[in-house]
């Protein structure tokens, strides 16, 4: 019997035939023969699961998976932009059955309260009154606190089998005997905290807009976007702060969401940059299909960093703003990591010296140069990166614009061992060294080889007759780290 298929799950019509959960098939089809039976998809159950939570965010945008076939929603202040709460719930379950979903929902003050009466009732919609989570949960089994099975069973062959036969029993007798009982039963009844896991972060700011006719074209979409920026701008301003990830979450009729989202370089609040990345990004990403229309259009800032006001000079702008601007809409377009910046390292080793970053990735974590961290919702200020410049008085020698990814081999010649390279070949192409500046030598850290061994290189600018001019180094030390050291090309000047 252990191999025998069970029954996972059942529907209404099911329950009134008095089967239940863990009943065998066969033993059920013996006492129905025409009953339907459909193999259990786990994967398929939780993504039905988080498609319907998806559509929930309509409601709130704190919305909890409640695994495996239940969800929380935080309503907390949103009730009354349905008209309360009898009206959103009455609203949910409309579409949920539009969608041919058959669902019981309840509304309490405790998740736990509202769980227990939505799985454990008859009716499909409760509203549990303020301050009433005792007598909605006394008639409810303890199974509906979600003890274990074993405890429930103990608890059963003692005699108590629902919730109001433990409300009047010393809570030391409780806690002695069966553990982790009194937490669910507190939470539940609202005398101790129980938060969710809402599957998405809480916007910063929202803003949102909905249609008593569903909008279908991309322009009102657009138009619609925009008017939302400015009042996102406004409450940006309050807070003082800018937007660097904003998303627009564009609801349909039929519960389906489609998301769009925009990073930015710098804390943005100017409502027309918005709007115009978004313009963008659908300008050229992925035909979105809008169904019969969008009926709900919300903006919100995902992510936030401070902002203060600058003063403007007399003088014409620098145009930061418009480069900034202009990085932004790039990467938009093409994606993040195909916009990129050289951003300075605390390396000496030049290919390790600088490295390409997102050109949006700004700030630097932790203080140290060259390592960076996305977008926070954190009030931060921006670090800008240094420069990759030299100072004017330095000694230290120009190094060449164009580093090869790697180093590539030459065959050179120099008249001493140590000594710069009179003559090289580079891609079968002969080069006579018409003048030499020379050497710089860097020592690698012996980490960096993955042999073992960290050669010295010694660095060399050379000019060639025909105007050439490259940076080559000579890796290892004659006689003294390798018998016969080889020659690199490693950049290009000019």
């Amino acid at each position: 019997m252990k191999s025998a298929q069970r029954i996972a799950a059942l529907d209404d019509a099911a329950a009134r035939l008095g089967l239940t959960i863990g009943t065998t098939v066969a033993d059920a089809r013996a006492r129905h023969p025409g009953l339907a039976v459909v193999e259990h998809d786990p994967a398929a159950d939780a993504a039905l699961l988080e498609a319907v939570a998806e559509a929930c965010d309509r409601f709130t945008p704190l919305v909890a998976l409640d695994p495996p076939d239940g969800l929380l929603l935080d309503i907390t202040g949103c009730a009354h932009l349905f008209g309360g709460e009898a009206a959103l719930a009455a609203d949910l379950h409309g579409r949920l059955a539009a969608g041919g979903l058959v669902a019981r929902i309840a509304v309490a003050d405790t998740p736990g309260c509202a769980a227990a009466v939505a799985r454990h009732g008859a009716d499909h919609i409760v509203v549990v009154p303020p301050g009433a989570q005792d007598a909605a949960l006394a008639p409810r089994p303890l199974a509906a606190l979600r003890l274990p099975r074993a405890m429930v069973v103990s608890l059963a062959e003692v005699g108590l089998k629902r919730i109001a036969d433990v409300l009047n029993i010393p809570r030391a007798t409780l806690a002695a005997r069966f553990d982790g009982l009194l937490e669910k039963l507190d939470a539940a009844r609202g005398l101790a905290d129980a938060p969710i896991s809402p599957r998405r972060p809480m916007p910063a700011c929202v803003a949102e807009r909905r249609f008593a006719e569903p909008v279908l074209l991309e322009r009102d979409v657009l138009g619609t976007l925009l008017r939302l920026a400015g009042r996102l701008a406004r409450l940006l301003e309050t807070r003082g702060d800018g937007a660097r990830i904003l998303e627009a979450a564009l609801f349909r009729t039929d519960g389906r969401v489609v998301r769009i989202a925009v990073g930015t370089g710098a804390p943005l609040t100017d409502p027309e940059r918005m709007a115009r990345l978004f313009a963008d990004r659908l300008a050229v990403g992925d035909p979105w299909d809008p169904g019969f229309g969008f009926d709900l259009v919300r903006l919100s800032a995902l992510a936030t960093e401070r902002c203060d006001p600058v003063q403007g000079g007399l003088d014409a702008s620098d145009g930061t703003a418009e480069l900034t601007h202009l990085v932004d809409r790039l990467s938009t377009r093409f994606g993040a990591r195909r916009v990129t910046r050289q951003v300075l390292h605390d390396a000496h080793v030049p290919e390790f010296a600088a490295a390409a970053l997102p050109a949006q990735v700004l700030r630097v974590a932790g203080g140290r140069p060259g390592a960076f961290t996305a977008p926070s919702t954190r009030r931060e200020r921006v670090s800008e990166p240094a420069a990759f410049t030299d100072p004017p008085d330095t000694l230290v020698p120009c190094r060449p614009l164009r580093l090869l990814e790697r180093p590539e081999p030459v065959e050179a010649m120099a008249e001493v061992p140590d000594g710069p390279p009179v003559r090289f070949r580079w891609r079968r192409v002969l080069h006579a060294v018409a003048a030499a500046e020379g050497p710089e030598r860097i020592a690698l850290a012996w980490w960096r080889d993955a042999d073992g061994t960290a050669l010295t290189r010694d660095y060399f600018r050379v000019e060639c007759r025909d105007g050439f001019r490259a940076w080559l180094f000579r890796e290892g030390l004659f006689g003294r780290e390798t018998p016969r050291p080889r020659w690199f090309l490693h950049g290009l000047f000019g």
